[in-house]
């Protein structure tokens, strides 16, 4: 990928002009010659407004998403690489296999050429991984001061190829809560990114594709109740969203949920309970206990799950609401956060 080589004319043109997006001969040259050489060849119909997919499945699943984090390259990953990860896993939770993206640009007046090859060669990365296609797209310029660089929006398809209905209102007493590994990663490594914080080891963001984990899980014969990936509001946000759907009572034991060391000295230093960060590679599993153990080997097994543990389960309450085991053994209510703990971490 790092080889993929651009013919885009850089030293003719070093920042995008308004004209790449006018529709003209400037923009007919940076798609040809940027974006049709990283995501495939010109389709033998020509380059249309829309495009025919060939669904093997009568069941799809479908999302957009739109991303606009601050900076755009972070330790870990860049607006790329959360881009397509972060569609990619909104379908991976419905348990669907991704097929297709669409991608749209909206770009600043002023932004270096070079910073929109990398981006490109990241969503190409992200997208070979992920094992998607990137079919359609479009491509806006607006006024510098306007845009931040660039701002990414994507929409995915996927099929369903299995009989499993993954939604909140399927969790039950007694549920095991699974998580795939340790929270906070990605909103700690664009926080400490912005304020220049330095600790032993740099802090990444775990930003990564989930939809092959995720189908280990569902064709291993796990009768997976519910998933969520954890994104704005972390785990704690996604676990209120899940109980308050299915009127359903969780507790999760604060000593099992994993935090890396850093993640939680950076989160002291400013103030931020890793509950409520962001991630872009995590996920949580409602699972029946009978069937609990076989599937935290399976994510165990697997590289984006070799964190994995058991940080909860389902109460026998018909009451939507969270509660936390505290490192002292009190408990007490995990509530929805009230406003934004971390602005622009996707």
């Amino acid at each position: 990928m790092d080889s993929l080589s651009c013919p885009f004319p850089f030293q003719q043109y070093p920042h995008v002009l308004m004209a790449h997006g006018g529709g003209g001969r400037l923009m007919q040259q940076l798609i040809e010659k940027m974006f049709t050489q990283a995501f495939g060849p010109r389709p033998v119909s020509g380059l249309l407004d829309s495009t025919v997919l060939d669904l093997p499945s009568k069941k799809i699943a479908f999302t957009t998403d739109s991303f606009v984090v601050k900076p755009l390259f972070f330790p870990g990953g860049d607006i790329g690489t959360l881009a397509v990860n972060g569609t990619v896993n909104d379908l991976a939770m419905s348990g669907a296999k991704p097929l297709y993206l669409s991608l749209g640009f909206i770009i600043e007046e002023g932004l270096k050429m070079e910073d929109l090859w990398r981006i490109v060669r990241s969503i190409k990365k992200a997208a070979d991984t992920a094992g998607v296609k990137i079919v359609t797209g479009d491509t806006k310029v607006v006024d510098k001061g306007k845009g931040d660089g660039i701002y990414i929006n994507t929409s995915g398809i996927g099929i369903i190829d299995h009989h499993l209905s993954i939604v909140p209102a399927n969790i039950q007493a007694g549920d095991v809560i699974l998580v795939n590994g340790d929270i906070g990663r990605h909103g700690m490594a664009i926080m400490a990114t912005r304020e220049n914080l330095e600790f032993e080891t740099t802090i990444e963001s775990d930003c990564a594709p989930l939809n092959d984990i995720v189908s280990h899980l569902i064709h291993a014969g796990i009768n997976t109740h519910c998933m969520r990936d954890l994104t704005r509001g972390g785990l704690a946000s996604a676990l209120n969203e899940i109980a308050q759907d299915a009127s359903q009572a969780i507790q999760i034991d604060e000593s099992s949920v994993p935090v890396n060391e850093q993640v939680a000295s950076a989160c002291a230093i400013m103030g931020f309970d890793p509950l409520y960060v962001a991630n872009e590679g995590r996920f949580i599993a409602f699972v029946p206990e009978s069937q609990s153990a076989r599937a935290l080997k399976i994510l165990q097994n697997h590289p984006q799950g070799q964190g994995a543990c058991r940080i909860g389960e389902v109460l026998a309450e018909k009451k939507p609401w969270v509660t936390l085991k505290s490192f002292i053994g009190a408990n007490r209510v995990l509530d929805m956060i009230s406003g934004e703990q971390l602005p622009r971490i996707c």
